[in-house]
């Protein structure tokens, strides 16, 4: 890819992490939903609850995210090389 494709990718890219964020955010509330019965995830600071339930909530939310962002970049690097015919690096 040229120097100036790799320019114009990065707001792409930028935006598409926004939108990762939040659809993940969003995914994270609904399966935390589902999974504890609870409509809020516990905060690690949060002295009512316990290591378990804080550390089962932070793992999710890491995969959750980690999960997300990476068919976002997958999806978003596929789309450039269709317009383009370049992967953007």
């Amino acid at each position: 890819m040229s120097k100036a494709g790799k320019i114009a990718y990065k707001p792409v890219g930028m935006l598409l992490g926004v939108a990762a964020g939040a659809i993940a955010g969003f995914a994270f509330k609904e399966v935390w939903k589902a999974v504890s019965g609870d409509d809020d995830a516990p905060d690690a600071t949060d002295e009512d609850r316990g290591w378990g339930e804080i550390l089962a909530a932070a793992a999710l939310q890491g995969a959750i995210f980690a999960l997300v962002k990476a068919a976002v970049d997958r999806g978003g690097a596929t789309g450039v090389r269709r317009l383009t015919g370049h992967w953007p690096e």
